[in-house]
């Protein structure tokens, strides 16, 4: 460990309006097997409009490791950024408010980045979540299938982890100037995969698992895919080679989710897994809106930092 840094990791979870599900993502933080003398848990709480802020407060009651909650609600990427500007960690590890980490979580991603010393970002692998609706369900075998059977290859760069559940090196994030916080929607994991990348760092894919809860009905799945989609404008206007607006289609979309059935069919052996099609088409028809509505509210005309 740098003599710099207090503790190894920094578990970074960023919250809001979350009460159902962020007592099992602290437990599961709480359970992890990494010495918990060498950990700090960095809390950025959005000012929910539930509960969620007393549930945080009640679950880390008497927990034996090092934790602050701060409140911010400027945008994900900005409360990211706090987290790396006052991490005390050599690693962030994220875990967002609907996951849940097997107790031997945190000490596998770290092994693997300090057998990786020229890896910047290593994620890790969303497992199979079923029995959660048909729509959580179908959604979950997006993420599972991608993580089982192959690498995300949307983009010029290939493969590009996402944060949630992914371990960071905070040295490589700083040096890069951390997250971008001018991004008001999603990608701004994305974005920084992407000056990661040109700045010489790697980016990897470990084998360890994790569970999310998906999104459970067809507004919340639009509601995320076209926030996804005012992301995904920011990092087009900042590199329109990044990703190709054709992939982005319904009908590519459609094309995506025909060809993991089969795959999905193996990892559940249910029939629903032939609706992908259909599900990968309506996420595209609302990331689409969602980039053409930060379009023509000039959203992602600006310079990043």
């Amino acid at each position: 460990m740098n003599s710099t840094n207090s503790f190894v990791v920094t578990v970074g979870l960023c919250v809001k309006n979350a009460e159902a599900t962020v007592t099992k993502a602290i437990r599961s933080i709480v359970n992890q097997d990494f010495p918990h003398k060498s950990l700090e848990l960095l809390v950025i709480e959005g000012f929910s409009q539930d509960q969620t802020l007393s549930l945080v407060k009640k679950d880390l009651s008497g927990v034996d490791f090092d934790f602050t909650i701060l409140r911010d609600n400027k945008g994900l990427g900005a409360a990211r950024q706090i987290v790396v500007s006052k991490a005390r960690g050599v690693y962030i590890v994220w875990v967002d408010a609907d996951m849940v980490l097997p107790d031997d979580y945190v000490r596998k991603q770290v092994d693997f980045m300090q057998l990786n010393p020229s890896v910047a970002i290593a994620a890790g692998k969303y497992g199979l979540h079923q029995g959660q609706g048909l729509v959580a369900d179908l959604e979950n075998l997006v993420y599972a299938v991608d993580s089982v059977y192959g690498e995300k290859k949307n983009t010029k760069f290939g493969y590009l982890p996402g944060a949630e559940g992914a371990i960071y090196r905070v040295e490589a994030v700083r040096q890069v100037g951390g997250f971008d916080m001018n991004i008001k929607g999603a990608a701004e994991d994305t974005e920084l995969d992407y000056r990661l990348i040109a700045s010489g760092w790697e980016l990897g894919k470990t084998d360890t698992f994790f569970v999310e809860s998906t999104r459970p009905s067809l507004f919340s799945l639009w509601n995320q895919y076209f926030w996804y989609g005012r992301g995904g404008h920011f990092i087009y206007h900042k590199d329109v080679s990044a990703l190709s607006l054709l992939k982005m289609t319904p009908f590519a979309g459609f094309v995506a989710g025909l060809i993991r059935c089969p795959n999905a069919y193996a990892l559940t052996h249910k029939k629903m897994v032939f609706l992908l099609p259909l599900h990968y088409s309506f996420k595209r028809i609302a990331w689409l809106l969602g980039f053409f509505s930060a379009h023509l509210g000039g959203y992602g005309h600006f310079k990043a930092n």
